[in-house]
């Protein structure tokens, strides 16, 4: 089956009519329509199909006992009205790469896998890469066992419903050992292979990034009978405190979003008496991030002092740079710049994947294809057929590399 059937079959799981948009969402009919897509693609190939304790499925060809394997693929699961690309593009690539490999009787040394991480964008309870940080004992099965959905939904329950064992999940260290080398393929979430004109490209590393909540307290009151001068209202202080983000943002080089906002009494005739609005910021370095944030809530305290207004901001998570194995990256760059006429720029990302939760394990590296708009997250996100066809040739060149030496 060619990329493009396969892409043609997978692209109505889960798409809203009403945005366009996906809604695949952990332990759901979507979700579990998508790991049936895999299953049969899997099963079309000869391939062994196999789901592990945290829900991640695998696709084995050659004895996964033997070790030293090389893996790829990334996930099918996507944010609330996200588009088309994020996940499922690396997903599809990887069987297509198998198929040029079958097609060019390439002779493996080495065992291949395809794997579909489960709940890697975390749209669902909260929390990004959830299938891999099991794996990689990054999250335990006492903290999973606390997510819940929107709904009330715990994680146990959500996956008793679709069939699986919550009582089973956590590390994996055997499943690692057996993996020399893990390579996902992703559509770039951002425009720097579209201004460097190239269709491919390779990772560097993932920024360090976090999230922080910020809660300015203020006190409630009538909005058509407080003087401006009595209010102490505190959705002014949040507003200056989100062009303070852009303003810092700008200075370091750096992104700074507030996208998330709750208020209290959240009424249209009452000032508030609580904004709390949620902080993600990034950077290419530790020191620039720390300067962007630190500047940002240096600003917040000096708006809320104005408007008598209490503050308290809470760190509520943080992940570090994460390097890429450098050998691997540089045997990925040899490959790809020794036998093909890709010209390859390394770049960083701003964004976090299971090849990113992965790396403290096992090494990992990513491919990147041209996405000419630079947006992700939303229906928008695109790639040109030829792209992804160049990415499909390019990681069927990385794994012809690495697993038939």
């Amino acid at each position: 089956m060619s990329f493009h059937s396969m892409w043609a079959e997978l692209l109505p799981v889960g798409r809203s009519s009403a945005s366009g948009g996906y809604r695949r969402f952990a332990w759901t009919d979507a979700d579990a329509d998508c790991r049936a897509w895999f299953e049969d693609q899997a099963r079309a190939r000869g391939l062994a199909h196999e789901v592990d304790r945290n829900g991640n499925q695998w696709a084995w060809l050659g004895d996964p006992a033997a070790g030293d394997a090389v893996v790829t693929g990334s996930h099918l699961d996507s944010v609330p009205d996200g588009g088309a690309f994020d996940g499922p593009l690396g997903v599809v690539s990887a069987f297509a790469a198998l198929d040029e490999l079958r097609g060019r009787d390439a002779r493996l040394t080495r065992p291949l896998a395809i794997v579909n991480f489960g709940d890697e964008e975390g749209a669902r309870f909260g929390l990004a890469c959830v299938g891999s940080r099991l794996t990689a004992g990054q999250l335990t099965r006492a903290q999973a066992h606390l997510l819940t959905d929107g709904e009330g939904v715990t994680l146990p329950r959500a996956m008793e419903a679709a069939g699986y064992d919550p009582d089973a999940i956590g590390p994996d260290p055997e499943r690692l050992a057996r993996i020399g080398a893990f390579v996902e393929l992703h559509v770039e979430q951002g425009r720097a292979l579209d201004l460097s004109g190239d269709r491919v490209g390779l990772a560097s590393a993932i920024w360090p990034h976090g999230r922080w909540r910020f809660d300015f307290r203020g006190e409630a009151n009538h909005a058509g009978t407080t003087r401006l001068a009595d209010r102490h209202d505190p959705m002014l202080s949040y507003a200056e405190t989100v062009l303070a983000a852009r303003r810092e943002a700008e200075l370091a080089g750096a992104v700074a979003t507030f996208g998330k906002v709750a208020v209290e009494p959240n009424g249209v005739n009452a000032v508030p008496s609580l904004v709390r609005g949620w902080l993600d910021s990034r950077a290419e370095d530790q020191t620039r991030l720390d300067t962007v944030v630190g500047g940002i809530e240096k600003a917040a305290r000096s708006h809320a002092d104005a408007h008598g207004i209490d503050l308290d901001v809470v760190r509520e998570s943080f992940t570090p740079v994460v390097e890429f194995d450098h050998a691997l990256r540089d045997e990925l760059a040899r490959i790809l710049g020794t036998d093909t006429d890709l010209t390859v720029p390394v770049l960083g990302t701003g964004a976090g994947h299971d090849a990113g939760i992965l790396s403290g394990s096992i090494p990992t590296a990513m491919l990147f294809v041209r996405n000419p708009t630079g947006v992700s997250h939303s229906p928008a996100e695109s790639a040109s057929e030829d792209d992804c066809v160049a990415g499909v040739l390019a990681l069927a060149d990385v794994l012809e590399g690495l697993a038939c030496r």
